[in-house]
């Protein structure tokens, strides 16, 4: 999203921290309320408060470099990935890669591959500030070991085969190559929704509250993978409009009333109709692509040299 505004739509209540390699880089503004409370949480870990902070700091920026290894490797093969949202549960890079098993792939792992890099880098500054400066604060040393810890916890932590962390992408992707985008998503999503609900279970005996977040949260996820899944079937059942592809995934939209509209329990063909719902009007100026996620203007699925059709008279009921 070139030039994206202060406030963009689908990031209520995010600012614009900066702009990197074509990425543009926001911040919720919950994630500062949420930092207050952790870094007094770790008021009694060090003798001056500036080093909760700075740990607290420490983490995003190593979440901040996880999710551009996602975002660079999806445009290394041809994706696009252009936003990067950070919040209290850690970070979201929007990345649309080529719908291929590979392409897939490489792009969710590279995250994880971001904390791999980093382990003998932080695990080396320990060692050296504990070999050559014995006497180094006690502040400075602890840092640097939570530092190492937050790296490795992260790591292990997304590489859990729960959908949507790292490691059920991941499985989904190898899945993928067998079995087919629907049934390898329906497999990963289900493990997620099993996984998920045994690290609440874990997190209820800790009563660790943000890790019983963290799990709802991939819940939720898991079970809107399911309900994609079977979107995802039932698209590749019908009929395609052969003469359009997705601008993203260069999928051809299915033919036959799958998109909703606002009208009670109406569907529509957004592409025969030029997004006008033939029902009641109403034109939506953008739809969705089933297979990717896409959402653009129904011309943008049109050949260049093609124009999409004028759209047709409203059907009238008495």
């Amino acid at each position: 999203m070139a030039n994206a505004p202060e406030n963009p739509e689908g990031f209520p209540g995010a600012i614009r921290l900066f702009r990197a390699a074509g990425i543009n880089v926001y911040l919720h503004w919950s994630w500062a309320v949420v930092a207050l409370i952790m870094i007094q949480g770790r008021a009694d870990a060090y003798s001056a408060p500036i080093w909760g902070a700075a740990e607290y700091v420490t983490l995003f920026a190593i979440v901040l470099m996880h999710e551009f290894g996602h975002a660079l490797a999806c445009r290394s093969v041809g994706g696009r990935a252009d936003r990067i949202l950070l919040w209290p549960l850690g970070g979201i890079a929007y990345v649309n890669p080529p719908r291929r098993p590979g392409a897939v792939l490489w792009s969710i792992a590279a995250g994880p591959l971001v904390n791999v890099v980093l382990v003998p880098v932080t695990l080396g500054v320990l060692i050296a500030l504990n070999t050559f400066a014995p006497s180094a604060p006690d502040d400075l040393v602890h840092y640097v070991d939570t530092v190492a810890i937050i790296n490795i916890g992260l790591l292990v932590f997304n590489l859990l085969p729960i959908y949507p962390l790292d490691g059920g992408q991941i499985v989904q992707s190898i899945l993928w190559s067998f079995l087919g985008l629907p049934r390898s998503l329906t497999i990963a999503a289900t493990i997620g929704m099993i996984g998920a609900a045994g690290v609440i279970i874990m997190a209820l005996m800790a009563r660790n509250v943000w890790l019983i977040v963290i799990a709802v949260f991939g819940i939720s996820q898991s079970w809107s993978g399911l309900l994609r899944a079977a979107q995802l079937r039932k698209a590749l059942k019908v009929p395609r409009h052969a003469h359009l592809s997705c601008p993203a995934c260069h999928e051809a939209p299915p033919s036959g009333p799958l998109w909703p509209c606002r009208c009670p329990s109406r569907r529509f063909d957004a592409f025969a109709y030029g997004g006008v719902c033939p029902f009641c009007g109403v034109t939506y100026p953008r739809v969705f692509c089933p297979f990717c996620g896409e959402v653009a203007p129904p011309a943008a699925w049109f050949p260049p040299a093609a124009a999409a059709p004028p759209p047709p008279e409203p059907v009238r009921h008495a």
